[in-house]
């Protein structure tokens, strides 16, 4: 087998070991806050929002400092270890307290930093400017097949449960865990590519080493020096005109992220008039986001191959208005109040009466929608900074978490019209600067830069 094709295996086992850590989270992150509201305990009172605005949070600012342990521990290593904050994470529900909620909380918001730093780590060394764009698509398809199934197991498990019970709860979350636990292991299938860069490319050094000398000085003298160079890259990367230009739109990726993956399926989960299997159709709900992933995922994979068979830019405008379409169809669909009902649900009916094939086509076009905005996203950060790959894409997870912390923190007090409004603002805005970054890359690609 050549090098690409072992490249290519590398991109897959890292995209199916992330699939079954986020089948787990990715579910967890779905219901959770509808969970909280079924629990009968006088010793619980926290907040699935509040939850994922605090990992969110930490996450935002562990970003600067995530190519750091990257670059000690190496990107193996690093995944590994992340990915058992997350399983610790999912198993708190299993016996929920307070305290144990909320440290699982921060310490799932360190582990995704490191986690996603040393993903666009190992994506950008087995990837090439010809490759990344089918690279960027055959990860993020294989990483949105995590919403199938965690999802379909909520919908089969929880059909025409209008409560949840504890014994409900305990055997959806140490499934998850386990599950979880299981894509953690696989990172250590993946294995280093031949070096196709020049010695003293900065991204050789978040590789584990070879022989476990360093260079010069003390090895703890090196390691230090290592970890403060990769600080000092994010740092710089985040003032570059390339990421300011893109900023808005990762932006809108973390509001949008937020929007799908915690707040729309607890709005369904709350409306009374979708029926007695609404909390079940939760899990549908994930499910049609996660076609509508998979679908992005692999079809724009495949057309933005290199610096663009169509082009990034038709396919950001494809996303956003998949985006707008759905926006509108939630806005007459669903009940002003649905985030922040009670566990009885809300009575209030939009502008039409609710409808189920209306709210699952909605949940099929955030996917759509998301997938178009983060596989161009991937794809112009691999290509513009190829040769900082861990500071970038360190750089694009900083923006996006800080505001998908921001975004779940309103969303434990904004009604909904409020949220949508936001993401329409805010995705024109960040689509209108895509559209300017990307002609700056492929004049930059044809000057030779």
């Amino acid at each position: 087998m050549g090098p690409d094709g072992k490249k290519l295996i590398n991109v897959i086992v890292l995209g199916v070991a992330f699939m079954f850590i986020f089948t787990a989270f990715q579910t967890c992150g779905n219901i959770e806050q509808t969970v909280i509201k079924s629990f009968n305990s006088s010793t619980f009172h926290g907040s699935g929002y509040t939850s994922m605005a605090v990992i969110y949070g930490v996450f935002s600012g562990c970003n600067l400092l995530a190519p750091s342990v990257v670059a000690v521990m190496g990107a193996q290593l690093s995944m590994f270890f992340s990915g058992l904050l997350y399983s610790a994470y999912i198993a708190v529900f299993v016996y929920p307290y307070t305290w144990s909620f909320y440290t699982a909380s921060v310490l799932v918001g360190i582990g995704a930093a490191v986690l996603w730093t040393a993903q666009g780590n190992v994506l950008a060394l087995n990837s090439d400017t010809r490759t990344i764009g089918r690279n960027s698509g055959v990860f993020w398809a294989l990483l949105q097949f995590s919403l199938l199934f965690g999802n379909l197991f909520i919908f089969l498990a929880w059909r025409g449960h209008e409560h949840i019970s504890d014994k409900d709860r305990q055997t959806v979350f140490i499934s998850l865990t386990v599950i979880s636990l299981v894509g953690c292991f696989l990172f250590f299938l993946i294995r280093k590519p031949d070096p196709e860069v020049a010695p003293g490319d900065e991204s050789e050094a978040l590789l584990p080493s070879d022989s476990g000398e360093s260079t010069s000085g003390s090895p703890f003298s090196h390691i230090c020096s290592q970890a403060l160079d990769a600080f000092v890259r994010v740092c710089k990367m985040l003032v570059t005109k390339e990421m300011l230009l893109l900023s808005l739109s990762i932006a809108y990726t973390g509001v949008e992220l937020t929007f799908y993956s915690g707040v729309y399926g607890t709005c369904i989960g709350a409306m009374t008039g979708l029926g007695a299997d609404a909390k079940s159709l939760m899990g549908l709900s994930g499910i049609c986001v996660g076609l509508g992933e998979i679908l992005g995922g692999g079809a724009f994979g495949a057309l933005t191959k290199g610096s663009g068979r169509v082009g990034r830019n038709p396919v950001v405008l494809l996303g956003l208005l998949s985006h707008y379409v759905a926006f509108y169809l939630i806005f007459i669909n669903i009940a002003d109040d649905a985030p922040l009902a009670p566990e009885e649900g809300t009575q209030l009916i939009a502008y039409i009466r609710p409808s189920v094939g209306v709210a699952l086509l909605c949940s099929f076009l955030l996917g759509l929608g998301d997938s178009c905005f983060n596989t161009q996203l991937l794809s112009i950060i691999g290509f513009t900074f190829r040769n900082n790959s861990a500071p970038a894409f360190a750089a694009f997870k900083f923006i996006q978490s800080i505001l998908a912390a921001v975004a779940f923190f309103y969303s434990n007090f904004l009604l909904l019209h409020w949220q949508l409004v936001i993401m329409v603002v805010l995705g024109f805005a960040g689509s209108l600067t895509f559209f300017v970054a990307e002609w700056r890359a492929q004049a930059g690609a044809v000057d030779g830069i």
